[in-house]
């Protein structure tokens, strides 16, 4: 009887060694990832999308000029604060680690770093039919090269 106490002591030590572990891998997964921004989005050509991740840096007081995108954007600053103003919107200002959501075809009024001493680095996800422009020259409505900004 000792040796199948003992298997069994043995047994019910390996089980709790396990769910120690499993416990703190969990834990330590939780820690690793976390939804930043979830939004839903506008009705698209499900048949023809496509997604892109697009970095943008600003240098000190670096800004762009007013442009939209036709795609749904959702941002996530990296580095530093990007200050920002849809048409029809209040201006915000985004710090990093924080996110943000734009809805297709808003235009930006202004979007720039909001410091003048500091770069700026934010990732932008576009999700986007596949022919669409990533963004659009709102002064002259025609399609810009190059990264979104």
């Amino acid at each position: 009887m000792s040796s199948t106490r003992s298997r069994i002591t043995f047994a019910a030590a390996i089980l709790s060694i396990g769910l120690c572990a499993t416990h703190f891998g969990w834990s330590q997964a939780k820690d690793r990832a976390r939804v930043v921004v979830s939004k839903s989005l506008p009705k698209l050509d499900g048949d023809h999308l496509k997604a892109v991740l697009v970095e943008v840096r600003y240098g000190p007081g670096e800004a762009s000029a007013p442009h939209s995108h036709p795609c749904a954007v959702l941002g996530y600053v990296v580095e530093g604060s990007l200050r920002t103003q849809v048409e029809g919107e209040p201006e915000a200002v985004y710090q990093e680690g924080e996110s943000f959501y734009e809805a297709p075809n808003g235009v930006h009024l202004v979007s720039a770093n909001a410091s003048s001493t500091n770069p700026a680095k934010f990732v932008a996800y576009l999700i986007c039919d596949h022919e669409s422009p990533l963004s659009v020259d709102a002064t002259k409505g025609v399609p810009q090269k190059g990264a979104s900004r």
